[in-house]
């Protein structure tokens, strides 16, 4: 697992397994926000075991599954809703943690006063290719 924050309080990683949410936990995260599908994956059927050993854990879960590209102004309002409403710090993942970048990107960019230019930077210090996120934040 390859943790990146991009902003206090909110951090990315790729692919997450049950027993990756020991680090999580033990690393001081409270809430963990997955973004993959159900069955996307021979690795991740769905997210029932990873749901379960969270709460086992104490960790607040949220699933919003999406699409990698694919996101719809509910899925963004769903991601923009977690970051406001869940326990800090945060952790969001999916397979490679790109599609948690985006979303964090589309709706931190809904906000009055957002630094984009900082957001982008974020995202490149996180791994990630600033240039999509510009052009999905066009549209």
């Amino acid at each position: 697992m390859q943790i990146h924050q991009l902003e206090p309080g909110f951090a990315v990683t790729d692919a997450v397994m049950p027993d990756d949410l020991d680090e999580v936990a033990r690393r001081g995260f409270r809430s963990v926000i997955c973004n993959r599908r159900p069955g996307e994956a021979e690795d991740h059927p769905d997210d029932r075991a990873l749901s379960a050993r969270a709460a086992e854990l104490g960790l607040e879960w949220r699933c919003i599954p999406v699409t990698p590209g694919e996101y719809s102004e509910a899925d963004i309002e769903a991601f923009g809703q977690a970051l406001d409403g869940l326990p800090t710090p945060i952790l969001a993942f999916c397979r490679t943690g790109k599609r948690a970048v985006h979303l964090w990107a589309h709706a931190r960019s809904r906000e009055a006063g957002c630094d984009i230019p900082a957001l982008l930077a974020a995202a490149h210090d996180a791994g990630h290719d600033p240039q999509p996120i510009r052009e999905m934040l066009k549209t």
